[in-house]
């Protein structure tokens, strides 16, 4: 609470970690639950989204690695229940936005494709389990690939902003913007 001192802003937090990881973080837990905050917390869920970015990692190291060969029984049988891990993440969805259990359907999806991927696969099975993924994870607004980093030109022209803001000129600040 604020008045114990133990209030926490979006702005300390992201001083500290990733905001993906603040988000899913808020997403392992219903929006209506109370949620306490803690780096321990914070540490499982940083673990968590690593692992995440690790599976598509894989994927997409299989994709451009792997042979154009026909698909195994395995990867047959784990392409044949994409649809049934998509129906537990909507089913979750549409529950309440049940954000922790949709995310325990894309988990559900990722050991499976850890187990049929372990040693080697086809493209195409990696494409459609890649597909699938990436889809899933863009509705709960998590990243899978690493963004590009904002070029140091538009950083000065953003602090070049703020401080002719602080000095009321905003014919100057608008013209940076606009640029």
């Amino acid at each position: 609470s604020k008045s114990a001192g133990n209030f926490f802003t979006v702005r300390d937090i992201s001083e500290k970690y990733d905001l993906q990881v603040l988000r899913f973080f808020m997403l392992s837990a219903h929006y209506r639950s109370p949620l306490n905050f803690s780096a321990e917390l914070m540490e499982a869920s940083r673990n968590s989204l690593e692992r995440i970015q690790n599976a598509v990692g894989n994927l997409n190291h299989l994709l451009t690695n792997a042979s154009a060969e026909e698909l195994t029984e395995e990867e047959k049988e784990l392409v044949s229940q994409l649809s049934s891990y998509e129906e537990k993440f909507d089913a979750a969805m549409d529950d309440d936005l049940n954000t922790a259990d949709a995310l325990s359907a894309v988990f559900d999806l990722i050991r499976e494709a850890n187990t049929v991927y372990a040693k080697q696969g086809s493209s195409e099975g990696a494409q459609k389990v890649l597909a699938l993924l990436k889809r899933l994870l863009e509705v709960l607004g998590l990243r899978v690939q690493a963004e590009e980093a904002v070029p140091q030109e538009i950083l000065d022209m953003a602090a070049q902003r703020q401080q002719a803001r602080k000095e009321k000129q905003w014919d100057v600040a608008d013209k940076l913007r606009d640029e």
